[in-house]
């Protein structure tokens, strides 16, 4: 016990020492979340899929404009490539030259070419439904994103509310510690005059023993649960924190009122998750049935092309230009089945998206019942709990007292005092039972989406 209580001043010297180096940021579970919805990576991943949609919808967009394009092309040949005529062409009548071939150059040594190309899609049945499907697909990258925050908010609420518990646990933990430690140091002063006997003294020094380890394991649990915490809000790990919203344990008993709420099927982000994905896949049937339809599109070309042997008469001498203009139509005839087959692969995929669809609100109802019986449970729990606390805290008063006036014996407060510290700590697992379950019931009720 004596190295023990060194170590644990030097473990508090050392934190207090770290605190006041460093920067220290006091935050309110609304400061917190808030925090984690903007430094988050998950919450900037969102944020960024989001962009990223807006991107590809330009991009569809973009495929419905006129697509222009220009080409310049400039060539000088050092050995013109020669082609062979027979020589018999110019004289047919002369036999000697019927087996004589001559190389001759076609193509002068410079030429150039410049074009202007425009083409525009008249009509496409798959981009044509692609396009109807943009406003969808923002949509679910916009859900996905509140599906985030839903997700990191409910993350936070419940780190938040553990370590402020947690924190609680450890006052009162040291409390109790304070108190042991002094009565430890009484009784061995009774002892050192001879007033009782030495087993009184190793009784109070187990229990200080005991509660100086659970205190440390305790310590070491907030450190690294905030730790967590830290790197879920994407917040440095060196910053210091201090949560100073106390009211999640206060204001755990509103829980009850959530009780009374109804759900709401559609405003769960689960549901709506599951209600897009659906309609996205009623476009993909419909994209494929499109794809059946015959496409026209318009094109044209302006341009020049230019030949010479010499490189002035390239640039000076006057060249027809060209320019055209037409129309194009494909007309699908057969593709060995595939467009029917991918028809059918799209229509089973939007059952199953149905199916998703009943189950999701399947599911939610699932859940709300499940968390409402689970609250109503937590609920009566700390109400049990916190009157066997009151009950022992009673207890140990008495057992004090009568210890203080000679009435009662020093184990009766040692028994007192570790039923009390039990009873405390189950009392906060109540507590921690009801901030989840009221997680819980937030999140099936989807109040935890804006």
């Amino acid at each position: 016990m004596k190295k023990t209580i060194p170590i644990l001043l030097c473990s508090v010297v050392m934190m207090a020492t770290k605190v006041k180096a460093q920067e220290v940021q006091a935050l309110s579970l609304k400061e917190c979340i808030d925090y984690a919805l903007k430094n988050s990576n998950a919450a900037k991943n969102a944020r960024i899929d989001v962009a990223l949609q807006k991107a590809i919808n330009a991009e569809v967009t973009g495929s419905t404009l006129p697509q222009i394009s220009g080409e310049g092309k400039y060539t000088q040949f050092f050995d013109i490539q020669q082609q062979f005529i027979p020589a018999s062409i110019f004289d047919p009548t002369n036999p000697a030259l019927v087996d004589v071939l001559n190389p001759v150059a076609f193509s002068p040594k410079l030429s150039s070419i410049g074009s202007l190309n425009a083409s525009q899609l008249l009509f496409n049945g798959s981009l044509f439904v692609a396009l109807q499907a943009r406003s969808t697909l923002m949509t679910l990258a916009k859900q996905k994103e509140q599906m985030t925050n839903e997700e990191i908010r409910y993350n936070v609420q419940k780190s938040y509310a553990a370590l402020v518990i947690a924190h609680k646990q450890f006052d009162v933990m040291g409390e109790s510690l304070g108190l042991i430690r002094k009565s430890t140091n009484d009784m061995g002063a009774l002892y050192n005059n001879g007033m009782v006997e030495k087993l009184e003294v190793n009784r109070l020094e187990v229990q200080l023993s005991n509660l100086q380890s659970d205190s440390l394991g305790l310590a070491n649990i907030i450190e690294v649960s905030e730790k967590m915490l830290k790197y879920s809000i994407g917040m440095d790990m060196n910053t210091e924190i201090v949560l100073t919203d106390e009211s999640v344990i206060d204001n755990v008993n509103d829980a009850s009122n959530l009780l009374l709420r109804e759900a709401d099927t559609k405003s769960n982000i689960s549901y709506q998750l599951a209600y897009t994905g659906m309609k996205l896949q009623e476009y993909d049937l419909k994209r494929y049935r499109f794809e059946g339809l015959p496409t026209l599109a318009a094109f044209g070309s302006a341009g020049y092309n230019r030949s010479a042997n010499k490189f002035d008469d390239l640039i000076n001498k006057p060249y027809p230009g060209f320019s055209l203009a037409g129309l194009q139509l494909n007309v699908p005839i057969f593709d060995g089945l595939q467009r029917r087959n991918r028809v059918k692969q799209a229509k089973l995929k939007l059952e199953k998206a149905e199916n998703d669809l009943e189950n999701a609100q399947r599911g939610i109802d699932f859940q709300t019942k499940s968390a409402k019986a689970t609250l109503s449970n937590a609920l009566q729990t700390a109400e049990s709990r916190k009157r066997t606390l009151d009950l022992a805290q009673t207890v140990l008063d008495l057992e004090q007292k009568k210890y203080k006036a000679g009435v009662g014996s020093n184990q009766d407060v040692i028994i007192a005092q570790g039923d009390f510290l039990r009873s405390q700590n189950s009392y906060f697992d109540a507590l921690l039972s009801i901030v989840n379950a009221k997680a819980d019931l937030q999140k099936a009720l989807g109040l935890l989406s804006n």
